[in-house]
């Protein structure tokens, strides 16, 4: 039987390498026999290298949320409550700190409720899913624990690399791939919310466009794909920049619309990328991090999160333009709001509040911050 499917698979696997398209319905198939273990893992492999190598359509990465969304996704409802995501695919080629997590902190500290769907490192040092665990946040927690959080909170993270999010064969993969592929945006957006709202990085500015595409298919009604740029370098972030241009989608209305702009733009000046490089000791991260949402950050990783929080503003609805979102975002970051409803997240997303109290005590010694 797997002999079979190894067939079928190398079938379109030939096509990908020859720079065929795959329909919605084959990328289905393929992901469904990768998911499902159907294939040898020297044919998941090839097949995930040749369709990145190849250049995903929209249709390909949606029938591979489809396939990962349907196969091995918890769901959960969240009583009507209008959620937003923010997060990045990972895999870009400048590692920076966490900007994404204090952003969602920063956004749900004015309001927004963010339901986050992110993973552990697989490249950097430490991912979204790290850092939250840093601070104390319970990670390996089930999908009805982080709903409660969203709702009580403002804010919940569901580890995309947990058994208790997606059961079957996502963490099995992706623990053991190190380079970027359709899968990591089809598993991005395999949320057990299902938001229809979101700020989402890419980490190449060709997905842009595919991205949004696949977002608007499958039911998001506002949407931010962002990359940015450094300039001087041909590295960049899936996150906007303040270190250069962020070339973006905007989904509003039913259409797509490009969008760009400096940090100039938006009322802040362009660092440095030596600043926002990520830390390699997650300890160290989560420090930092403390003393950033505390209002004691450094200035380039503090315009970082600013800028990255106003477009959760900005595409939410809140603001009109994103300069207005920035003022908004620095105003929380400086009020001190973001660090307190850290606090009520670590208590309420935890099998442990206690322990993970605890954790956020440690680090408010260790940043030297009084009491």
């Amino acid at each position: 039987m797997k002999m079979e499917k190894n067939r079928q698979l190398g079938a379109l696997i030939t096509r990908l390498i020859a720079k065929e398209n795959l329909s919605r319905e084959e990328s289905y198939e393929a992901f469904h026999m990768v998911l499902m273990n159907e294939v040898s893992e020297i044919q998941q492999g090839a097949f995930l290298a040749a369709l990145t190598a190849k250049g995903e359509t929209a249709k390909e990465v949606a029938g591979g949320w489809q396939a990962v969304y349907e196969l091995d996704t918890e769901k959960v409802t969240l009583d009507n409550i209008e959620i937003v995501d923010n997060c990045g695919t990972g895999m870009d080629t400048f590692k920076t700190f966490n900007i994404s997590t204090a952003a969602s902190l920063v956004a749900a500290a004015g309001g927004i409720k963010i339901a986050r769907h992110g993973a552990r490192a697989i490249t950097s040092s430490c991912g979204t899913v790290d850092i939250a665990e840093c601070l104390g946040v319970d990670m390996e927690c089930n999908v009805n624990t982080v709903a409660s959080s969203i709702k009580e909170t403002g804010i919940g993270l569901f580890n995309g690399m947990s058994p208790h999010v997606h059961p079957m064969a996502l963490g099995r993969i992706l623990s053991q791939i190190c380079f970027g592929s359709p899968l990591n945006i089809a598993a991005s957006l395999a949320h057990p919310a299902l938001p229809k709202i979101a700020v989402r990085g890419v980490y190449s500015p060709a997905l842009l466009y595919p991205v949004a595409e696949v977002m608007q298919s499958i039911g998001y009604t506002d949407a931010l794909v962002i990359y940015g740029s450094i300039s001087g370098s041909d590295k960049g972030m899936d996150e906007a920049s303040v270190c250069g241009t962020t070339s973006g989608i905007h989904l509003k209305d039913g259409k797509l619309s490009q969008i760009t702009f400096d940090p100039e733009n938006c009322g802040l000046k362009k660092h440095d990328a030596v600043h926002l490089s990520a830390d390699t000791d997650k300890n160290v991260a989560a420090v930092k991090m403390y003393q950033l949402l505390a209002g004691k950050g450094d200035k380039a990783r503090s315009d970082a999160v600013i800028l990255n929080s106003g477009l959760i503003f900005y595409v939410k609805g809140v603001v009109e333009t994103i300069l207005e979102g920035v003022e908004k975002a620095r105003d929380l970051l400086f009020s001190g709001r973001a660090l307190e409803l850290l606090e009520h997240w670590v208590e309420i997303q935890n099998r442990d509040p206690a322990q993970g109290l605890k954790k956020l005590a440690d680090l408010k010694k260790l940043g030297g911050m009084a009491w």
